[in-house]
């Protein structure tokens, strides 16, 4: 009944809130409160709620990953042009992009009411919890907030490097009727690293940091699987994501070097990535969702027969983002032919197609942050830090089964771009770094983004009726 009545919330949530009025969220009544955080389990069942949110495909189901995010990196050549023309130009006022934009804005801010839901109410409930479980719960629910705020800055804050000052967006820490006021972009950085350092000293406690070994016996299980909750290493790696993007190198680079010297999380297996067996290179996540329609998903936007909603690069595209280099896993792995002879060079991605093994730690996983990403935060600082970040991108290469890069590249940077978009193409990160790196252009593009603003989404017209808001552009 619990689960039930949490589904039910939530959905309450996602019908009744709109765009401006997203923070007029509470309990229908104490009684109702009182039930669903009447025990540990109530609160699992909670944090199980917010995850499953994440998959809408207002968020990381699509938008955020290989939708709305891949186009405004120009990493697909064939996509749903009907709902994409305008935003692909990054005109974001025609109906079709403030749609997107709208439902991206509301879709997080629920999740982020959700989580505010279980920390208003964890901390008196202290002692009901076994074992460990108070601060790997409120650990995951202070990273989650974290998390889903900073991709809403990316979204609607201008890059830190170009004006921390300018308003941005609210940091909402509790879920109640009350407007929380709009911040500086430096301000939501702030705030983001404030619940990141809380959640990783809470999650010291968790078994992929101690070590701890979990069985189906211990607590039913609960603390398995800790790559599909955001776990002690994730919180790093979103810290080595947040301070890159302040401009914090050295802090960067410390936390990315935590997860690679763990030793927690293994390069995928070629053979496992040959065999369709580990379509979404699980062992490498330190961070995912796990999608139960993850099948529909991939037969609605990467069907080989094609269809108008689906999403793929020519082969001439393909080739040439991996500089013709066939044998790198990558291409030849990760991508499939479509089975049309009409289309016959469209290649779609595989990341987001259930793997073909029976083992259920490889399929129907949403990669949302992973060891590689590690390296290439890693080669960037030490570039910045001390002039070469060559070799680091090179360990990435290297088991990526693509041969080193000999010299310093004349524009390091422009490297790093490339080796993004082979490596993270359709995780929604693309786009970011050009913006982090404030670029004029877009490689398959001719806008002048910088004078588009187009880096940085309006906020929706409902919110700034029902508040007072500052221009964030």
């Amino acid at each position: 009944m619990k689960k039930q009545y949490f589904i039910i919330l939530t959905l309450c949530l996602l019908l009744a809130t709109s765009c401006g009025d997203w923070l007029n969220v509470q309990p229908n009544s104490q009684v109702e409160d009182s039930e669903l955080f009447s025990d540990e389990q109530g609160f699992k069942e909670a944090l199980s709620g917010v995850y499953s949110s994440m998959v809408n495909e207002s968020a990381y189901g699509k938008e955020l990953t290989f939708g709305a995010m891949a186009i405004l990196g120009q990493e697909w050549d064939n996509y749903p042009s009907s709902r994409y023309a305008s935003l692909s130009e990054y005109d974001y006022g025609p109906a079709t992009s403030t749609s997107i934009i709208s439902s991206l804005w509301n879709n997080q801010y629920n999740s982020i009411a959700n989580v505010n839901h279980i920390l208003g109410n964890i901390d008196s409930k202290e002692k009901m919890f076994r074992r460990d479980n108070f601060n790997i719960i409120k650990g995951e629910a202070l990273a989650l907030r974290a998390f889903l705020h900073f991709d809403l800055l990316r979204c609607f804050g201008v890059s830190f490097a170009v004006n921390p000052q300018m308003p941005s967006i609210p940091y909402v820490k509790a879920y109640n009727h009350q407007v929380s006021e709009q911040l500086s972009v430096e301000a939501v950085t702030q705030n983001i690293l404030y619940d990141l350092t809380e959640a990783e000293d809470l999650l010291k406690k968790d078994p992929i940091l101690t070590g701890e070994k979990i069985t189906e016996s211990i607590d039913n299980g609960y603390l398995l699987n800790r790559q599909v909750h955001l776990n002690y290493y994730a919180v790093k790696g979103l810290e080595a994501r947040v301070y890159l993007w302040a401009g914090q190198y050295q802090k960067a680079l410390d936390a990315a070097n935590v997860v690679i010297n763990s030793g927690k999380f293994q390069w995928a297996d070629p053979s496992l990535l040959q065999d369709r067996k580990d379509n979404s290179m699980a062992t490498e996540q330190l961070f995912g969702l796990n999608d139960v329609n993850l099948q529909t998903l991939s037969d609605s936007y990467f069907n080989l027969d094609n269809g108008t909603s689906t999403f793929s690069v020519n082969q001439p595209t393909l080739l040439s983002y991996y500089d013709n280099q066939t044998a790198d896993y990558r291409y030849l792995y990760l991508f499939r032919n479509s089975t049309n002879t009409d289309i016959i060079e469209y290649r779609y991605s595989q990341k987001f197609t259930p793997s073909e093994g029976d083992d259920p730690y490889y399929t129907e996983k949403i990669p949302l942050l992973r060891l590689a990403e590690m390296y290439l935060i890693k080669a960037e600082c030490l570039y910045r830090l001390t002039g070469s970040g060559l070799e680091t991108l090179n360990l990435l290469r290297a088991v990526r089964n693509v041969a080193p890069i000999e010299t310093e590249p004349a524009d390091f940077f422009q490297e790093l771009i490339r080796e993004y978009r082979r490596e993270l193409i359709g995780e929604g990160q693309l786009f970011f770094l050009y913006k982090r790196l404030n670029q004029k252009q877009i490689l398959r593009s001719d806008a002048d983004i910088i004078s588009l603003k187009g880096y940085t989404f309006p906020l929706p017209q409902d919110e700034t009726t029902a508040a007072i808001r500052q221009n964030n552009r």
